[in-house]
């Protein structure tokens, strides 16, 4: 079995209204660095009820954050940095409330304002220098496990990759139901199925054990009760149950590892910018080879939620894009291994992952 020893989230609070309590929880920390808080919020609650009760005192700086169209970037990272420094100082700490690609977004700025240089130097494992300042995450969106991972995922000039180290990991996470109850139908699908893909994929290979095994099982039982089981669809106990399951999903990869799906969503989002939990639908669905069960479910899935998939894109692309997908895909070698083995370098060719993507 591999060894990890890796770093869990130090607090979380779970239940409805508990984003009430974000003032008193961050009192305790305002008094450190320069003494005032930043709330990154996903630019889809400007102007609307839940940006009004962010408890953002004068001295604190609340800016609206845009993921709307775009994987999160290395250069829209560095740009939040440097507007922070510049206006007010090292902050005490850094609040994201939003889905996965606010989170990571807030985890990074975190870190990087304490690292110097641009945050494309540290994608990768391990390479962040010092640690970051207070960092809280608060889900929107459930489905990506960001609340829980020691990842950041990034896409900088030449990769898409995460920053990932012990200081990743948020000091703070508050799970409360009621701030994913209005979203979007589609959204809610496409991202409560990165948990769904995440287990599958954790527990289909060769790094899955007995402890990402029990988180992932559990995660899965919730995810067919949220979207499959009698009863399913957005709800106020499904709310419930798909947050812990994507908690638990995030702390099932962890100790174990993706595969083939997420390591070609990373190659699709690199090359034309398709939000992760919409490109892992996507590519899923053509999986069958690799996740027979769980694709059908999925199938089963998208038809009881009536949800929409699309398909044929592949003939709108070019052989070059095709090259820089595979290109970015190859470089994955953590997800092959885990999915295939240690002699996956001999199994996923060029060819066979231009014909995965063709299928698309």
């Amino acid at each position: 079995m591999q060894f990890k020893n890796f770093k869990s989230v130090d607090k979380c609070t779970f239940g409805r209204g508990t984003f009430g309590k974000l003032d008193s929880i961050l009192a305790e920390k305002r008094h450190e660095n320069d003494q005032f808080m930043v709330f990154l919020v996903d630019n889809f609650f400007k102007g609307k009820e839940l940006a009004s009760k962010v408890p953002a005192k004068p001295e604190d700086m609340l800016i609206f954050v845009d993921v709307d169209d775009h994987e999160p970037t290395t250069e829209q990272v560095d740009e939040l940095r440097d507007t922070i420094l510049a206006t007010k100082g090292i902050p005490a700490g850094v609040v994201g409330i939003g889905g996965g690609s606010v989170m990571d977004i807030a985890k990074c700025v975190a870190l990087m304002v304490k690292n110097e240089g641009s945050s494309q130097l540290y994608q990768g494992l391990n390479l962040i220098k010092k640690e970051g300042v207070y960092h809280v995450g608060i889900p929107t969106l459930s489905g990506t496990g960001a609340e829980v991972s020691m990842t950041a995922v990034l896409t900088g000039p030449e990769k898409k990759l995460g920053l990932k180290c012990d200081w990743t990991v948020f000091n703070q996470i508050i799970l409360d139901p009621e701030l994913i109850a209005d979203a979007p139908r589609n959204q809610w699908f496409y991202t409560g199925m990165d948990t769904f893909i995440h287990c599958i994929e954790s527990m289909t290979g060769f790094l899955k054990n007995t402890f990402s095994e029990a988180y992932g099982y559990k995660s899965l039982d919730l995810c067919r009760d949220v979207f499959l089981n009698e009863g399913c669809g957005q709800t106020p106990i499904n709310d419930e149950k798909l947050m812990v399951a994507s908690y638990f999903g995030g702390l099932s990869l962890t100790y174990s590892e993706v595969g083939v799906c997420h390591a070609l969503s990373y190659g699709m989002s690199y090359v034309f910018g398709t939000r992760h939990c919409f490109a892992n639908c996507i590519i899923f669905d053509q999986l069958e080879e690799y996740y027979p069960e769980g694709v059908h479910e999925f199938r089963e899935m998208v038809k009881k939620n009536n949800i929409f998939i699309p398909k044929n894109l592949s003939k709108d692309w070019t052989d070059a894009e095709i090259e820089k997908m595979i290109d970015v895909t190859l470089a994955l070698h953590h997800m092959w291994n885990h999915a295939l083995g240690s002699d996956w370098k001999n199994i996923i060719t060029r060819q066979k992952i231009k014909e995965l993507y063709l299928k698309m």
